[in-house]
């Protein structure tokens, strides 16, 4: 499955934003869906993410109550809304995919463990 991230830009602290990853194929609905990112100087870390079959979600605790990851398979589209950003959210978000794994799984494994395909990033930055 191919990704495309999109929705990144330049907002101040306290604003919101609203990613999207567009998948293509028909076998989008048997991949969970999650978002990293990537700052500066720093390593890759996980974001949030969407079971490939029902509503499961889970979070990095950095995020949880000001993100929120929903998805819909009849558009091969999954988004992740971003409010009260904070500075520290500055960074590449990137969107990814692994088939037949849980969102828990995605977030706590090792990408290589977990990730079939990336997405191309997509910049958000949060000035203070």
């Amino acid at each position: 499955v191919q990704l495309q991230a999109s929705g990144g830009g330049l907002v101040q602290g306290g604003d919101s934003l609203r990613l999207s990853c567009v998948g293509s194929g028909r076998t989008f609905n048997t991949y969970a869906i999650g978002w990293f990112r990537q700052a500066p100087g720093e390593k890759r870390e996980f974001v949030a993410a969407h079971n490939w079959n029902g509503n499961g979600t889970y979070y990095a605790e950095a995020v949880k109550g000001r993100f929120t990851i929903s998805r819909d398979n009849g558009r091969n589209t999954v988004w992740l809304q971003m409010t009260s950003l904070k500075p520290g959210d500055t960074a590449v978000y990137y969107c990814a995919a692994g088939r037949f794994i849980s969102a828990e799984f995605m977030g706590t494994m090792s990408p290589e463990a977990a990730i079939n395909f990336w997405g191309e990033g997509t910049q958000v930055t949060v000035s203070s």
